[in-house]
């Protein structure tokens, strides 16, 4: 298994050596590769998800994989050449005359660990920017949606050769030998202790990585935003389709929601009620995500019961009956859950669901009395990779992204900030080091080389040993002060 892995990256690095810097034109040869791939094979993409989910919607495969991946290459194929060029900058007076500049060199060999919960998108894009920056790349998608895997496996061998793209399939063995590759950057989306496991192990051979991780996602509701029936309404639906979006398994879903006190269960209600009109039935329904394994349906029950346990108000999905357990079981599906907690204080014992990334389909509804409260909850906890705020009042917009912090934010919506393509996209702290997509992941694999051209003439040619009373007379002018008679 390592020998395999060291000879692909072998191969990758001779490859690297023979062109270290490819043209613009090979760079968007490379993605309109890609972007073939992805046009010729909808059906084909969507059948593999089907095997490894159970079921999702074929619209939600396009809308969160496949048109996001068309919108990056598109996006980095028109702009790839601008990026590509030397960028003058400024010469110091002392310098001159002198030229300086700065030019965007491939890094190298990039190796990318990639999730399963949207296992197209999330292998896809960082290689889509990989490739803009005119880098080698090798793939280690999950071992967890083994179809997606030797689908990308396949489609990916049929475009490119292995000197240039290349997929290692295999278990957790394999990838934790992935990652201690000498890869020239390494970039791993997963969870929080995983993601600690791959920093440790680039760090043996000095990878520089970035690790786009997750943790609890808020949604704050400022009191416009739920103070009317209509208002609530309006704001439960967006939540509600950001959250059960691919049953809740999605890194940037809202993990809890925090809510004006006076319209704590009002705001529960209208959320759980969004939930059944999105889905009026769980079972059979063509619409609702399936869970990727029995092991993480059975995690997601465990924090569920826990909540009951502690006598928490539990909203609860019609299909969500004692009689349908067995059938829900047997289609890995969980239906939209709602969770009320009285108090904030509440979170402090240890309630599993807000000790952890939920990463399906419940959703915690907490009280808040001011929304400086509010931020302070967040503030209090690991940085999270998204934050959404829900108020028509631009002052408090600006509030709100002044006194939290996160990776990124879509206002009055969720989900919605990773879809830019000129956006950057990446965690802080917890949540994940570093940022790709379109520019800022052609940055991102890229290296600012810094080239400086002396002229002819320069002041420090002459400012060599021995040194004389010149160069003590031009050192005191540069410090300021009046040379000594």
């Amino acid at each position: 298994m390592t020998g395999h892995l060291q000879h692909s990256l072998l191969l990758q690095k001779r490859a690297v050596l023979r062109e270290p810097v490819p043209g613009a034109a090979p760079r968007r040869a490379a993605l309109a590769g890609l972007e073939r791939l992805l046009r010729g094979n909808a059906g084909r993409l969507q059948r593999a998800v089907m095997a490894d989910f159970g079921n999702r919607a074929h619209p939600e495969t396009v809308l969160a994989e496949i048109l996001p991946l068309l919108d990056a290459i598109v996006y980095a194929r028109a702009r790839v050449a601008g990026w590509m060029r030397p960028q003058r900058v400024p010469v110091g007076l002392r310098f001159q005359p002198g030229q300086a500049w700065v030019e965007m060199r491939p890094v190298g060999c990039v190796g990318i660990v990639s999730p399963w919960n949207y296992p197209f998108l999330l292998s896809l894009q960082p290689v889509i920017d990989a490739l803009a920056a005119g880098c080698r790349v090798m793939l280690k998608p999950s071992e967890l949606s083994p179809a997606c895997a030797d689908l990308l496996a396949t489609l990916l061998a049929e475009v490119f050769d292995p000197e240039d793209v290349a997929v290692m399939q295999g278990d957790a063995a394999m990838a934790r030998a992935f990652c201690a590759l000498e890869f020239d950057h390494l970039l791993f989306t997963g969870s929080t202790g995983v993601g600690r496991e791959v920093m440790q192990s680039a760090a043996r051979n000095l990878v520089p990585v970035t690790l786009e991780l997750g943790g609890k996602s808020p949604a704050i509701l400022c009191p416009d935003r739920v103070a009317t029936d209509a208002a609530r309404r309006r704001t439960a639906h967006s939540l509600a389709v950001g959250k059960f979006f691919n049953a809740g398994q999605t890194c940037l879903a809202p993990d809890y929601v925090l809510a004006p006190r006076a319209h704590l269960a009002a705001t529960a209600e209208a959320l759980a009620e969004a939930a059944r009109r999105l889905y009026p039935s769980i079972l059979d329904n063509p619409d609702y995500t399936g869970l990727i394994s029995n092991r993480h349906q059975d995690r997601l029950l465990g924090l569920v019961a826990d909540a009951a346990q502690r006598g928490l108000a539990i909203l609860r999905h019609p299909d969500d009956r004692a009689d349908r357990q067995g059938l829900l079981r047997a289609q890995r599906r969980l239906p939209p859950t709602v969770v009320m907690f009285p108090d904030l204080a509440a979170t402090a014992t240890e309630t599993a669901m807000m000790q952890e990334e939920i990463f399906g389909p419940v959703l915690p509804v907490l009280p808040y009395d001011s929304v400086e409260q509010a931020a302070a909850f967040v503030n209090a906890r690991p940085v999270p990779l998204a934050l959404y705020c829900y108020t028509d009042d631009r002052a408090q917009q600006r509030h709100v992204l002044d006194t939290t912090r996160s990776g990124g934010v879509t206002l009055n919506g969720t989900l919605l900030h990773c879809a830019q393509p000129g956006l950057p996209f990446g965690g802080l702290g917890h949540s994940g080091t570093g940022a790709y997509h379109g520019h800022a992941g052609f940055l991102r694999f890229s290296h600012r080389r810094a080239i400086y051209r002396p002229g002819r003439f320069s002041g420090f040619t002459w400012m060599t040993p021995p040194h004389g009373a010149m160069t003590r007379r031009a050192l005191t002018l540069m410090l300021g002060r009046k040379p000594q008679a």
